[in-house]
């Protein structure tokens, strides 16, 4: 049963061909899954967020399934991800932050594969159409500078005052034409999370 009260999803997929007027083969390609929830809790002080928690645990599995999906990889083939979540105006920070943080992550690594890294993240608080930044990271070594990126999401008619706005991304790749130096994908080992 899912505990969240979603009004839609939106998927988006965005493939990068041509940068600064070179080609891009294959295309770098990333994908984010935004979900719309009603903010159980908008609109009055509450102390125990363990309702959004299990909300974010929930949002962690359907949205990193839906950007593998949409992205039409294995999980193993995923090699970026992040999480952020706006927050209408009725909302506070920390309801992004309980959905975000304790649970959301251990889902998304499943259906990424892995994921040894920390999953970045992002939150603020906003109306309807704000764009909103999911940071990007590799999965598996934070310190794959070529991975580091970020995704603009933006549903037009949310969130609402009594709503959240929940977007994962993940990415196949890293950026096009990456060339800041640094540990590379096929150099990462992936056992601490770092390197």
């Amino acid at each position: 049963m899912t505990t969240a009260k979603i009004r839609k999803i939106v998927t988006i997929v965005e493939e990068t061909h041509s940068e600064a007027e070179q080609p891009i083969h294959p295309a770098t390609r990333r994908a984010a899954a935004v979900a719309v929830i009603e903010n159980p809790f908008a609109g009055r002080y509450v102390e125990n967020l363990e309702a959004l928690m299990v909300i974010g645990e929930e949002l962690g599995a359907k949205l990193g399934e839906a950007c593998v999906a949409a992205l039409g990889i294995s999980p193993a083939d995923a090699q970026s991800y992040g999480k952020a979540a706006l927050v209408g105006e009725n909302g506070e920070l920390e309801h992004a932050a309980a959905i975000l943080h304790p649970r959301l992550g251990k889902p998304l690594r499943a259906a990424v594969e892995k994921g040894a890294a920390l999953v970045p993240s992002n939150k603020k608080r906003g109306g309807m159409g704000q764009p909103l930044d999911v940071p990007l990271g590799h999965k598996d070594a934070a310190y794959v500078r070529s991975h580091f990126d970020g995704m603009e999401v933006r549903v037009n008619d949310a969130p609402r005052a009594n709503e959240i706005l929940v977007a994962v991304a993940v990415a196949d790749s890293g950026r096009p034409l990456p060339r800041v130096g640094g540990l590379t994908h096929d150099e990462a080992e992936g056992k601490d999370g770092l390197r």
